[in-house]
């Protein structure tokens, strides 16, 4: 399945507000549950492509730019999946599939950034669980930005990240080949710096 978990969660990795650019060292940023979803795209039957989106994603990234480090951790909430169709949204909670019951929360942890040469996140590689099972991800930057909002006063970092990963990995087999294993993820973040 190409995963489209807009992991953009990683792109706050690249977060420049006033803090960061100082050199005062590692800053933490909350992620905005408005404006922070992971979506996935796999092909159906050959055909067309499925589409559905899951959050709001919540969870924390700390990054140090001078250092050129950070650190992400984020709790996908599986039971929000949303095709917009809701007997296909109860079937792929179902256990041959994402067991949403039992295995309510996906989860993305990452310690290993890249950085580009003007201080942005180009990658954020770390382990993403599903269904229990963990695997490595690495989330790419398609953009990123930051800005300093006046009202009220915060620092606000966001972009969208990329990812790609097969869920027969993670146990979730059911409908192959007729619905494919490759999935496409997208991941839109935006976070806060308190």
């Amino acid at each position: 399945m190409r995963v489209c978990l807009s992991l953009a969660i990683c792109a706050c990795s690249g977060f420049a507000p006033a803090q960061a650019q100082s050199g005062a060292g590692p800053v933490t940023y909350q992620l905005d549950p408005n404006h922070t979803f992971v979506t996935f795209e796999v092909r159906h039957f050959g055909t067309s492509t499925l589409r559905g989106r899951i959050g709001p994603v919540t969870g924390e990234v700390t990054v140090d730019r001078a250092a050129k480090s950070g650190d992400v951790r984020l709790r996908i909430p599986m039971a929000t999946l949303d095709t917009g169709l809701r007997v296909l949204d109860a079937r792929l909670k179902e256990p041959d599939l994402l067991a949403t019951a039992e295995y309510p929360e996906a989860y993305f942890v990452a310690t290993r950034f890249q950085f580009d040469a003007a201080g942005g996140v180009k990658e954020v590689r770390g382990e993403f669980t599903l269904r229990g099972v963990g695997e490595p991800l690495s989330l790419y930057a398609t953009s990123f930005a930051c800005r300093h909002d006046a009202m009220p006063v915060r620092d606000v970092c966001g972009g969208d990240f990329v990812a790609d990963l097969k869920r027969s990995r993670f146990g979730a087999t059911f409908g192959e080949p007729f619905v494919s294993d490759d999935v496409h993820l997208l991941v839109q973040v935006e976070a806060i710096a308190p």
